[in-house]
């Protein structure tokens, strides 16, 4: 490792499927480099692949967010690290608890099993795009609803309040203030504790994975109730929001790739193949969060107990080590060890069921809509900022 000037993090990507050319350094310095947060505070950034999946599965770093050295890469961040997380702010024990519970609910084989529902609601959304005839905003109109209705399904929360749900997400993940964040926050927790009541007074508990939490880990005291709150909150916020920025930022990028999709279309063998592929050089969750309980040697350099540690997935799953000619989309390559749903004990639960999700999402949209095109000039449909799950604010789309 060299030693230069801390690249700040985050930073807003100008292509919305790169990685931030601010970004570019990190790259060349890999697989470890110095970074500023937004408060002048300085962490590690990991950019080497290998690095990253040893350093992911190191026990010795944390992602117990309320210590108050832990990295706080914005200030709606910081807002609500004092709250109760789940799954991804926990460590073990706890985090091995909660996972235990959940496991059945995100194996593949219920992911396969879902899947006549899955496809369902793809055709009943396309359905109500053809009918209502181009142009189209393929985010509310298609990538949003398709993950939220299907998350609504597994886990038993009424769809007819998506309108609410998805609204309060997008304030906790987006702000634009810290004070919205925190409201976002309670108005979900609010919400959940009714749903819990409700369910709670039910005699014939429903087939949701939150109904067999009521009934039987609360019921029981296996988990107390702000416990199960805070699981049903990242479990509804991440199991729309990341799905619905991979469906709309992959089909941005295949109608920009218009040989790869057309690839695609003639061999429909290699969907699942592309999925992986769109995972990686998407890399929409950048920016993964670590603290470091205990001093841990890598590559030659310290990252010293109590510093912050950032993996930037956006350039760790472009590692030339790894990834010949990385920043070409390639379905011929082997892209299943990225680090897009992170690594270790905390990789991301729900991976099959995202999986299943954008593959019969993205293969449907395009055979039923076979001529699809963007309605507007590419440089000029807005995408997310880089402080948040990356994607597109909104997709014209015509046909």
């Amino acid at each position: 490792m060299t030693e230069t000037q801390p690249v700040a993090f985050p930073q807003d990507r100008t292509c919305p499927y790169h990685p931030p050319t601010g970004y570019d350094s990190l790259r060349a310095e890999r697989p470890l480099s110095r970074i500023t947060l937004y408060d002048g505070t300085q962490a590690w950034m990991v950019s080497g692949h290998g690095a990253a999946r040893a350093l992911l599965a190191d026990p010795r770093l944390s992602t117990d967010r309320t210590h108050p050295r832990f990295p706080a890469p914005t200030a709606r961040f910081a807002a609500v690290r004092n709250k109760r997380a789940a799954l991804l702010g926990v460590d073990d024990p706890e985090h091995r608890t909660q996972r235990r519970m959940m496991i059945p609910s995100f194996t593949l084989k219920r992911a396969t099993e879902l899947r006549p529902r899955i496809q369902q609601v793809v055709d009943e959304r396309l359905d109500a795009m053809i009918a209502q005839g181009p142009p189209a905003e393929l985010v509310s109109a298609f990538a949003l609803p398709v993950p939220s209705t299907v998350i609504c399904a597994l886990l038993g929360v009424p769809y007819a309040d998506h309108d609410f749900f998805e609204g309060q997400s997008r304030r906790l993940l987006r702000g634009p203030a810290a004070e919205d964040v925190l409201d976002a926050r309670e108005q979900l927790a609010s919400y959940f504790d009714e749903l819990i009541d409700r369910k709670e007074k039910q005699r014939d508990p429903g087939d949701g994975v939150l109904d067999e939490l009521v009934h039987r880990r609360l019921r029981e005291g296996e988990m107390d109730r702000e416990e199960l709150i805070a699981l049903a909150l990242i479990l509804l916020v991440a199991g729309h929001e990341t799905t619905a920025n991979m469906i709309s930022l992959g089909t941005y990028t295949l109608l920009q790739h218009p040989d790869r999709l057309a690839e695609l279309r003639g061999d429909p063998a290699l969907l699942p193949i592309a999925v992986e592929e769109l995972m990686r050089m998407l890399s929409i969750a950048d920016g993964l969060l670590r603290m470091a309980t205990e001093d841990i040697e890598v590559a030659g350099t310290t990252i010293r107990a109590g510093e912050g540690v950032v993996f930037a997935t956006s350039v760790i799953n472009r590692d030339e080590d790894v990834y010949a000619d990385p920043d070409t989309l390639d379905w011929h390559r082997p892209a299943r060890h990225h680090v897009a749903f992170g690594f270790g004990i905390h990789q991301c639960l729900g991976q099959n069921l995202a999986r299943a999700e954008l593959e019969i999402a993205l293969r449907s949209l395009f055979e039923r809509l076979p001529t699809l095109r963007l309605a507007a000039p590419a440089e000029e449909i807005p995408f997310k900022p880089g402080d948040t799950v990356q994607g597109m604010l909104e997709l014209p789309v015509t046909w």
